[in-house]
């Protein structure tokens, strides 16, 4: 590619609000933060607390293991799963993630 065309492409991509995947994952990974948080809250469940409700599900976790994870959005589907039915929430609509 020529170096004006590398300055178009960018700029176009940049005026589309995000670079692709990259843009679309990062999105995804702030609305899944965002979404196990407000239903911790809304639970009223403690990172603490979900901790010992995971160990007794046979996960092993503590509060530090938790909020790394949520931090990064690194994590297995089923943790989240996992996560999910801890709090009590039994169903997701993906629509609000």
């Amino acid at each position: 590619m020529t170096k004006l065309t590398n300055m178009l492409s960018h700029r176009r991509f940049r005026h589309e609000g995000g670079y692709g995947y990259r843009g679309k994952r990062a999105e995804l990974i702030e609305r899944t933060k965002r979404f196990i948080k407000t239903e911790l809250k809304r639970a009223d469940v403690t990172y603490e607390e979900l901790a010992e409700r995971l160990r007794e599900h046979g996960l092993e976790e503590t509060k530090g293991s938790i909020a790394a994870k949520i931090s990064r959005v690194s994590f297995p589907v089923t943790f989240f799963i996992a996560v999910m039915k801890a709090i009590g929430k039994e169903h997701v609509d993906l629509g609000d993630v």
